[in-house]
């Protein structure tokens, strides 16, 4: 009787909750409905708004790239008023969507060409309401109408005001556009609210349904679900996990079951989630290991096989990433790649549906990352793995600041295709292998995808990597010196050491063929040394047996290898003490690429070899991304410009500003400047014009092997064979 009257007690009072939960979702549903019209009012208002700031922005900025370019290639004809090159410049203007009006204007505002073949108002002053703030403008100038938008830019050549440039936009199609999707947005948010209406009241019927059979089933059947939990219990304690466990605070036998329950599924879940993990997670980054990702890559394969559809792999390994290890620790270096882990799956989830794409961390700083092509056209597996790496490449060239230090790396990147280029796991994780290593072949930084000639040009790399471990031995490496001459007497004051290969079956093998070889596979750490010693033996030679080579330096380039192994400062102090050769004879030659990468570890090394008396020269001055305020934050003797600024110092004014710019920053730091690559007279000549150090070049000296540069010192200056080559002791 007592337990009759329990079970009205607990029927009752499920169905007050039932009734209860019930009034509330219908509450709560009343309001949402009434927020959702209000909310559709204010996003199709904000919408509205936001449109129109981004696209009048676009629009804006838009018209100022166009007019700036247009006034760039206004110079020259409006200089010398070529009024039919005018003609041609804004008449291709008119043709661009939207464009209403092109004015180019003298500087009393007088129009010169209008964008139509006649000029009917030529030389007449422009009238419109727009016309005064245009011509007065110093620079840039965007004003807007109701209906145009205007954007004005004075032409000048140097600090005289030739006139100006003036392009009128349409506002007209912006303002049509912003009223459709408007439209369309009001109009597809008021179904959605309909259908989710639908769905609302569906699901409250629902819950009105299963609330009644619940309350069946409480009343009269609440014994024998108790003895079936109690028989699940001892099948799930034996090992059967399937049922789902629910929560329950209740105190009454049904409550003191589901406790049972929910104690044996938080234990056995979390044992299978650590021993998951810890067999398919990468420990660190939390991405899928090797093993998981393997697993994923077969089942894929096999699901696809004969279907039809594309997958795409891409084999992604950080570019120098050993010397983060190296230089600040693998504590730094776990950290390091973290970041890159995470911005790894933010680009994945950016460009991938999550349920298509998988990412994994295949082991040390390598990853690897599965794409599968979409039906939608453009959605082919080709288009998005470029599409994420360039992503990739792009965020991954970001820096990354640890311990209050910027760190430069990137990442290169393979891609292969399935099932195009193979179909088997093995295969295509072999060819994204492949395609990776040729991207660090083509400079790092960049993505490449695998093709059949890559198997062929591996080959190739790894026969060169075996023939060039021990050619120094051999003595098949060897070294040419080019002189180095002062611009003021063109006397000659040093030389450049440059390594040679005579392969014994290719011949001459080009320098940028092996030194690539050589650094990528660490072979630089040895030949490095190797050269450097006999560069300084070669120098101490000249000056103990030749007059007019006393006193001559040699110059001698240090690959990013060597400087980041950290060891380099003792590595020439040892050698200059083998040699006998003064450190101030000694100078290094470093890219600025070589010290960009870690500014205050390079900093570092370059200050404890000037200490020594050791020359430190910058080369390829002006080809990175460090700008001349590099020069103030790097210690650094001299700079030598590139050779592709010195090729048109005579025919482009840009190079030869930008050269002069050079040198003038550079002897404002006492820093030397020498110029590479001087094959002409007139080259030679403007750069001594523009105070230029140093230089050398084909018109210079040739390099020249040791004995005949030694045969070079021994004849007399007037019969030297380099551009008159003379001699001085510095």
């Amino acid at each position: 009787m007592n337990l009759r009257r329990g079970f009205r007690g607990l029927h009752a009072r499920f169905s007050l909750l039932v009734a209860a939960t019930l009034l509330l979702m219908l509450a709560v549903v009343g309001v949402m409905l009434q927020r959702q019209a209000a909310a559709q009012q204010e996003v199709v208002s904000v919408s509205r708004e936001s449109l129109r700031t981004l696209v009048s922005d676009h629009l804006r900025l838009h018209g100022e790239a166009v007019v700036t370019q247009l006034a760039e290639s206004l110079t020259n004809p409006l200089y010398y008023v070529d009024l039919d090159a005018i003609g041609i410049i804004t008449r291709n203007v008119m043709r661009q969507p939207d464009v209403a009006y092109v004015i180019v204007y003298d500087a009393h505002g007088n129009v010169i060409q209008e964008g139509s073949g006649d000029v009917a108002a030529y030389s007449q002053p422009m009238r419109d309401p727009l016309a005064y703030e245009a011509v007065a403008a110093q620079g840039l100038r965007t004003q807007w109408t109701d209906r145009i938008l205007d954007v004005s830019s004075p032409i000048r050549v140097g600090e005289q005001r030739l006139g100006g440039v003036r392009v009128g936009y349409s506002l007209a199609s912006v303002r049509s556009d912003e009223s459709r999707a408007t439209h369309a947005l009001a109009t597809r948010l008021r179904e959605l609210g309909a259908r989710d209406l639908v769905w609302v009241a569906a699901l409250l019927a629902m819950m009105v349904a299963l609330g009644g059979i619940a309350s069946l089933v409480l009343q009269r059947a609440l014994v024998r679900p108790i003895r079936d939990l109690a028989a699940v219990a001892q099948e799930f304690e034996s090992g059967n996990y399937n049922a789902e466990v629910p929560a329950s605070h209740r105190g009454d036998e049904i409550g003191e079951l589901m406790r049972a329950f929910a104690r044996m599924g938080t234990s056995v879940a979390r044992h299978d989630r650590d021993i998951r993990r810890m067999a398919y997670t990468d420990a660190l980054t939390g991405l899928a290991n090797r093993l998981a990702f393997r697993e994923s890559l077969d089942q894929r394969l096999m699901q696809l096989r004969g279907v039809g559809r594309q997958l795409a792999l891409l084999f992604a390994d950080i570019d120098d990433f050993k010397r983060i290890n190296d230089t600040l620790g693998h504590d730094v270096g776990d950290e390091v790649l973290l970041r890159f882990a995470n911005r790894i799956r933010t680009a994945v989830e950016q460009h991938g549906d999550g349920a298509n794409t998988l990412l994994a961390r295949f082991g040390g700083d390598e990853f690897v990352i599965l794409i599968e092509a979409g039906e939608q056209p453009g959605h082919e597996a080709r288009a998005l793995a470029s599409a994420l790496a360039e992503t990739l490449v792009a965020e991954l060239a970001r820096p990354i600041t640890v311990q209050d230090r910027q760190i430069f790396l990137g990442t290169s990147i393979g891609i292969t295709l399935f099932p195009e280029d193979a179909t088997g796991a093995t295969m295509l994780l072999k060819n994204g292998d492949i395609a990776m290593y040729q991207a660090k072949v083509a400079g790092k930084s960049c993505y490449r995808f695998y093709s059949r000639a890559m198997d062929q040009a591996v080959e190739r790399r790894v026969r060169m990597e075996q023939d060039l471990r021990g050619a120094w031995e051999r003595g098949e490496l060897s070294l040419a010196y080019q002189p180095i001459l002062r611009l003021e007497d063109r006397r000659l004051v040093g030389a450049e050491a440059l390594l040679r290969w005579q392969h014994p079956q290719q011949g001459l093998i080009a320098p940028s063929v092996f030194i690539d070889v050589a650094e990528q596979t660490g072979l630089i750490e040895t030949i490095g040394p190797q050269v450097l010693s006999a560069a300084c033996r070669d120098a101490m030679r000249w000056h103990e047996d030749f007059e007019k080579g006393k006193g001559l330096f040699v110059s001698v380039n240090v690959s990013p290898r060597q400087l980041r192994t950290g060891t380099l400062p003792e590595q020439v102090a040892s050698i200059l003490r083998a040699t006998g050769l003064a450190a101030s004879q000694l100078h290094l030659e470093l890219t600025e690429t070589a010290v960009i990468g870690d500014e205050l570890q390079a900093s570092a090394l370059l200050s404890r070899l000037r200490s020594a008396g050791v020359k430190v020269w910058l080369d390829d001055f002006g080809t990175g991304f460090s700008g001349l305020s590099h020069l103030r934050r790097v210690p650094v003797d001299g700079v030598k410009i590139d050779r592709s600024f010195v090729a048109d110092v005579l025919h482009d004014p840009d190079d030869l500003a930008l050269t002069t710019a050079i040198i003038a920053m550079a002897h404002s730091l006492g820093i030397t400047v020498v110029a590479e690559g001087v094959e002409q007279e007139g080259q030679y000549t403007i750069l001594r014009e523009r105070g230029c150090d140093l230089a050398q070049g084909f018109w210079l000296g040739h390099p020249l092997t040791a004995q005949e540069f030694s045969r070079l010192l021994a004849e007399p200056a007037t019969t030297a064979t380099t551009a008159t080559v003379a001699t001085a002791s510095s």
